[in-house]
């Protein structure tokens, strides 16, 4: 369907005429009936807020420089939906202004194999970020505006929110960071029709929504969200307002449809076919549309979604750092190290990717603070926000930029799983670097200890995850992270280790070393059994062989850095060989252990089986005593080899 519709993008006039003014605001009224009809055909979804934000959806999608023919393009402008339920709206928007047909949506809304999904997901054009939770599409926007400045494009991010989200922290930590940064290239719109799903926002938790921007620094502008006039004039003012702005829309939920206007009942639910007729008579619809919708919807076929835009970082990688037997560091110096020399490789080169890095007050303990020095506008002090870096992070890197954080294992993963669940969802490009993992926090104790990372992983679908196990393969695998698309999770604990070396004393992942996803290095040969050691265990599995040989057992070791794909040619010579044991200091629950052991049942592989791992809290002390004491050093490792060895 082709329909004639006013040019606005980039403001091209002061004001609107009256002729474009009334061109809106039939397609506001055709969208609406679309939104309600949609709902209605599905028997799910949020018609009243649809309403609400109608005006707000075309006028952003309107002046923004987002097209059908750029929307998978990188440079361009971008729009983040916070209030994702609102998607009969947003879909409804995009169909009007061409992005594809609203047969599609109309027919097909909340079907199963259908884009058009409950919440908006990537898969539809225009739609840069799919919003799940509430409040989390203003920390994507950031994201978006920070990849766009450090491309130089001069593009604009726009983000839609309901006033419902206001309160949620996460909000709140990405409009200081947009302020901290002098981001000048965003503007927030958001629809304040005082109703959420539980009663009136006053009510459920009374805020001051106004002063909460203010308070961050941000310019707030008011108007009214359903006169295009109003909008267009101060969505240009935003625009050109020099620093970040949010406009408050005054609007009334379930706009146009008397039964769902100022109440919270229609939130969440679609009208039956009785008051259907009614919404259509009230809004100069046809109730007849219902019928054929339906039709179409029995009959299909399914429309499809694009694909979801990939970019693969253009980046010098440089040459892998090689660390000798005599030196003894920490995974984290590798990667820093490693970090910075990319960083100076590419910094300010022109065709190079920006690569930015977000930090969250642990730049010095993370090994980023070198990184900082040498590439500043590439480097972003989020402060203590892990919410929200989390998602700007994971936005970023989906807008153009290549996109690294580093924190703490249960900072930067156990507690923004959610963050972190999503950016998988959305198909992001963006490394996440834990550091102190496993039980090697040492004297921070229990609460510091992440010991669950891979069971978190383990619960997503595209995350990749490396443990390396010494500085050389953590230098190898920075690299080859940076340079791959997709999300990759790198983990490592915070203590200073040796270089592995091979049987002939040269580093075992040195010169001629090539690291490889999914690949376990076999260490040393054996015919009594295998032991698997995960990241920087394979030290302590070494001492544990060199204790096992002295009792005359001969003890195969394979160096795993890719728990969460296991290598098949690895397990099924473990298997002929006999007993095999796996040692890791996560959780035994959830972690490399029981990924091996269903991989082994799954290929019809059987022998002798241990997992050793956490399987309680630890203690607070140096990291070597806590080891010892969860059975983890080499005497415990050789002790439960042992155990396995009886099972023959």
């Amino acid at each position: 369907m082709t329909r004639s519709v006013p040019v606005l993008t980039k403001f091209p006039v002061e004001t609107l005429p009256d002729a474009t003014v009334k061109a809106l605001e039939a397609m506001a009224r055709q969208c609406r009936i679309e939104a309600v009809t949609m709902v209605t055909a599905a028997n799910s979804g949020h018609p009243a807020g649809s309403l609400s934000s109608m005006e707000m959806y075309l006028a952003v999608y309107g002046v923004a420089n987002l097209t059908p023919e750029n929307c998978s393009d990188v440079d361009r402008d971008y729009v983040a939906i916070s209030h994702g339920h609102t998607s009969p709206g947003a879909y409804a928007a995009l169909a009007a202004w061409g992005f594809f047909d609203p047969s599609g949506p109309l027919a097909h809304f909340r079907q199963c194999g259908s884009p058009f999904q409950g919440h908006v997901e990537r898969a539809v054009p225009g739609i840069d970020w799919g919003s799940g939770n509430l409040g989390q599409g203003l920390s994507a926007g950031v994201g978006f505006a920070l990849a766009q400045r450090s491309r130089k494009n001069g593009g604009r991010t726009y983000v839609l929110m309901g006033d419902g989200g206001q309160t949620k922290g996460q909000s709140a930590e990405a409009r200081r960071v947009a302020v901290k940064e002098g981001l000048d290239n965003i503007v927030v719109v958001v629809d304040c029709n005082d109703i959420q799903i539980s009663g009136t926002v006053s009510e459920v938790m009374p805020a001051d929504i106004p002063t909460l921007w203010r308070a961050d620094g941000w310019t707030v502008m008011e108007c009214d969200g359903h006169s295009f006039q109003d909008l267009y004039r101060t969505l240009r003012a935003a625009a050109m307002a020099g620093r970040p702005t949010v406009v408050l829309c005054r609007t009334v939920m379930g706009k146009g449809v008397s039964f769902m206007e100022g109440t919270p009942e229609y939130h969440g639910k679609a009208p039956k076919d009785d008051l259907y007729r009614q919404a259509m008579e009230e809004l100069g619809g046809d109730p007849a549309l219902l019928d054929e919708v339906r039709r179409l919807r029995a009959e299909g076929p399914l429309p499809k979604g694009r694909p979801v835009p990939q970019t693969v970082p253009c980046l010098d990688l440089g040459i892998p750092r090689t660390y000798g037997a005599e030196v003894k560091t920490d995974n984290r110096s590798a990667f820093g190290s490693a970090l910075t020399d990319v960083g100076a490789l590419n910094y300010g080169r022109e065709g190079r990717t920006p690569l930015l890095v977000f930090d969250c007050d642990l730049a010095s303990s993370v090994k980023t603070s070198d990184f900082a020095a040498q590439c500043p506008a590439w480097f972003i002090q989020a402060g203590i926000q892990e919410h929200a870096t989390a998602t700007m992070a994971g936005a970023a890197s989906t807008a153009g930029a290549a996109a690294l954080w580093a924190d703490f294992g249960v900072f930067g993963l156990s507690e923004v799983y959610n963050q972190q669940r999503l950016n998988d969802i959305n198909e992001a490009n963006v490394k996440t670097v834990l550091t102190h993992v496993g039980l090697d926090v040492g004297e921070d104790g229990m609460t510091h200890q992440a010991i669950d990372y891979i069971g978190l992983l383990r619960n997503t679908f595209r995350w990749r995850l490396v443990v390396p196990a010494d500085p050389n393969q953590t230098d190898r695998a920075t690299r080859w992270a940076l340079g791959e698309q997709g999300c990759v999770c790198i983990a490592m604990g915070r203590s200073k280790i040796p270089v592995l070396l091979d049987e002939s004393g040269r580093p075992a992942f040195g010169e001629g070393y090539a690291f490889r996803y999914g690949e376990a290095v076999l260490l040393r040969p054996g015919s009594d059994g295998t032991i698997f050691a995960l990241g920087a265990m394979a030290d302590r599995a070494l001492a544990a062989r060199d204790l096992l040989a002295e009792k005359g057992r001969s003890v195969a070791l394979y160096s795993v850095s890719s728990p969460l794909v296991p290598d098949d040619g690895a397990l099924k010579s473990a298997a002929a060989r006999g007993p095999i044991l796996t040692c890791e200091d996560h959780s035994v629950r959830s972690g490399m252990g029981s990924i091996l052991a269903a991989r082994m049942t799954e290929l019809g592989l059987s022998a002798p089986f241990r997992s050793l791992g956490v399987h309680r809290y630890g203690e607070s002390g140096p990291s070597k005593d806590v080891y010892a004491a969860m059975g983890l050093d080499g005497q415990g490792i050789a002790g439960a080899f042992e155990d396995v060895l009886k099972k023959r």
